[in-house]
């Protein structure tokens, strides 16, 4: 547990890998090192099969215990933006979507329990994910083969969000439970969150439930950047911005949910059912232009059916199958009157054979279909913001792993087809295909290196080809085309891994190659609501919104994800460990220019302290360079600092129970921050000082 002493203690890695990454290469002993302890080593269970982390021949970040309890924010990009080669689209605090390495959206697929959300996040940045955090067990971060498991064309990765809510193991009490209250200062937000599980001989159950209120966000300077918005906004050319400093208005949120699973479990398998809603009301920050306040009302009901039949014949050791319903749908507030309704009914399948091992080789194959209805209807406009339509993915996906020698080898290959049929149109079919492999080798003790290649190809979506219409939740004029190829990245990653008693450290080394690059950005035009018509500049101020076209060029990503780790002292007074971390992408178009919306360079250090078994600290800071590289129509962002101080305690309570109280200070230099990578950066920094207390009882 984080209020233990640090993992080199623990016999567990999680420390490791969350006090935040970075590596100075020069640190790296050319000699042979001393031996390190040998730690009980987190799984990785996302992957074909449940595999050490050291065995994962890509960055894999895992998540879970105290560590993501006190890593837990109201997004699940929050929750990510501190570990390695991650940030968060901010897009107010009502949004958060991971970014993964400058990829986004559809490029980083998010799912719940292997199966994805259902959500239309991936379709737009203003949409949040369906992803309740604090109801997590496990956040697992991949990237490589096993990501061909889930889908192609995440170029970033995936975020696997895990949970008990059908339960695959008989329950070790009659009934247990976790209770949680936290407040947060910065916006004098408040979340309850209960989770009960418990069972008897075959059966098992599960019930969770939160609720989260939230105001207005506190920041550390004013709202909006004025000379920045103009200069990326072509529409708020002659507007009198409305701006105001120290909050951003109409950011406050209201979010609740709940769970109900079942399963029966016996030592053959099991199968079971779940029905989780969730509903979130969450407001957009102002464009400064005096129009009506936008805020979005989602709601979601989810249906899950999982079951696993282990050794069901002597070649297969097992059988597993998931299914899953998503009814969806978002409406978007101006003003309090409905605007644009968002739907999307969609039906998810996978099934999973595990193969007895074939001489060294053993893997997973299995088959994919994901079908949904969606449309988004304007309710001022007859023409749609995007047609109802029908979209089918079929995919067929094998990936295996063998060991020679001293290394470790995996391919995964993956097949799909894919059509979107929008209504009074012509539909669009694609035939992705996807292939990867990787290799680890372990030198010695102290030493390993690993390669990765993947080929991977990713369709369109349906935003991407068919959007065309004001969006209100963008303050935009969004416009697709329908004519956008398959997206086809290359990409290549290096690794080397150090550790001893003195020291470890990782270097992650990464270059994408993309032909046919989907991305959306501003065009420098307007589109004038009063007159119809697109214009260059704006003719009628107040009446106009910025253009955003889809487009495709071919483009390259590099950079890299970097730490070393120092433990620094260790005696009666307790152990202090010092972490440096650092992370890197930046992307080109071939033909010339910036990709948009690219992080920037981070790097920083984390001194964590612990004492005996109750007490446990840590102090980040982080830099952020400026980003000079923002796009084309977009603007620059200027450096930060970003100071963080959370401190923990937990105690034996009574009959068993665990009692623990944290505090969190954030941003503690109060600095205004701007977020390279949000679609907002001119209109809603990151927040600004606050504090973070806690409460949790587990029996």
């Amino acid at each position: 547990m984080l209020s233990q002493y640090p993992s080199r203690l623990r016999k567990t890695p999680i420390m490791h890998r969350a006090l935040a990454p970075f590596t100075l290469c020069a640190l790296v002993p050319l000699a042979q090192a001393e031996e390190a302890a040998q730690p009980l080593e987190e799984v990785v269970v996302s992957a074909p099969l449940e595999q050490k982390l050291s065995e994962v021949a890509r960055p894999a970040t895992v998540l879970t215990g105290d560590e993501l309890d006190l890593k837990v924010g109201a997004t699940i990009g929050e929750t990510l933006k501190n570990e390695a080669g991650v940030t968060s689209q901010s897009f107010g605090p009502g949004v958060g979507t991971p970014v993964i390495r400058g990829q986004s959206g559809p490029r980083v697929r998010v799912m719940s329990n292997s199966l994805g959300n259902g959500d239309v996040a991936q379709l737009s940045p203003d949409h949040a994910n369906s992803i309740e955090p604090v109801l997590a067990d496990r956040i697992e971060v991949l990237r490589g083969p096993a990501t061909l498991l889930y889908g192609s064309g995440a170029i970033g990765g995936v975020v696997n969000i895990l949970d008990n809510r059908v339960p695959e193991r008989r329950a070790e009490q009659p009934v247990s439970g976790v209770f949680e209250q936290r407040y947060n200062s910065v916006s004098d937000q408040s979340i309850s969150n209960l989770k009960l599980e418990g069972g008897q001989d075959a059966f098992a159950f599960h019930l969770d439930g939160f609720y989260r209120d939230g105001g207005n966000l506190h920041i550390g300077g004013p709202a909006i950047a004025e000379n920045a918005a103009r200069q990326s906004d072509a529409a708020l050319q002659g507007v009198d911005i409305q701006n105001s400093d120290g909050v951003i208005p109409n950011t406050s949120a209201r979010a609740k949910g709940g769970t109900v699973g079942f399963s029966l479990v016996g030592e053959q398998g099991y199968a079971g059912a779940s029905i989780n809603y969730l509903g979130n009301n969450y407001g957009i920050p102002p464009d400064g232009a005096g129009g009506p306040d936008t805020r979005i009302n989602m709601k979601q009901t989810r249906y899950d059916f999982k079951s696993e039949l282990k050794h069901p014949l002597a070649a297969i050791e097992a059988l597993r199958l998931r299914f899953a319903h998503v009814d969806y749908t978002h409406t978007e507030l101006s003003g309090g009157e409905a605007a644009t309704l968002f739907n999307n009914q969609t039906y998810e399948g996978r099934l999973e054979l595990a193969h007895a091992p074939i001489g060294p080789v053993k893997g997973v194959l299995g088959f994919q279909a994901v079908s949904s209805d969606f449309g988004a209807i304007s309710m001022e406009d007859p023409v749609p913001l995007v047609p109802n339509s029908q979209i089918q993915n079929y995919g067929a996906f094998a990936v295996e792993s063998f060991e020679h020698g001293p290394g470790r080898y995996e391919l995964g290959l993956r097949g799909e087809s894919a059509s979107v049929s929008p209504q009074g149109g012509p539909g669009r079919d694609y035939a992705p295909i996807s292939a990867s492999g990787s290799g680890q080798w372990k030198i010695d003790e102290a030493h390993a290196v690993s390669f990765a290649v993947t080929r991977s190809q990713r369709a369109p979506q349906v935003q991407e080809l068919f959007s065309h219409g004001f969006h209100d939740a963008t303050h935009s004029y969004e416009s697709g085309d329908p004519n956008l190829k398959l997206e086809t990245s290359y990409n290549l990653d290096l690794g080397y891994r150090f550790k001893a008693s003195w020291m470890s450290a990782e270097l992650d080394l990464f270059q994408n190659w993309v032909n046919d690059y989907i991305y959306q950005q501003q065009t420098g035009g307007v589109f004038n609501d009063d007159l119809g018509v697109f214009q260059a500049s704006c003719s009628s101020p107040g009446a106009c919104a910025p253009v955003v076209q889809s487009s495709q060029a071919d483009a390259t990503f590099k950079g890299y994800e970097a730490k070393a780790i120092f433990p620094l002292m260790e005696n009666a007074y307790g152990m202090v460990d010092l972490t440096l971390f650092s992370d890197f992408t930046r992307g080109e178009f071939v033909a010339g220019g910036d990709v948009p919306r690219m992080p920037p360079l981070r790097y920083g250090f984390q001194v964590d302290y612990a004492y005996d078994d109750h007490w446990s600290s840590n102090l980040r800071l982080t830099r952020g360079e400026k980003q000079d590289h923002p796009g084309a129509n977009d603007t620059e962002t200027n450096g930060y600092v970003l100071l963080n101080l959370a401190v923990q305690y937990e105690v034996q309570a009574f009959e068993g129970a665990k009692l623990r109280v944290f505090a969190q200070g954030n941003n503690l230099l109060d600095d205004n921050i701007r977020n390279s990578t949000s679609y907002l950066r001119n209109f809603a920094p990151e927040p600004g000082r606050g504090a973070e207390l806690g409460v949790r009882i587990a029996y």
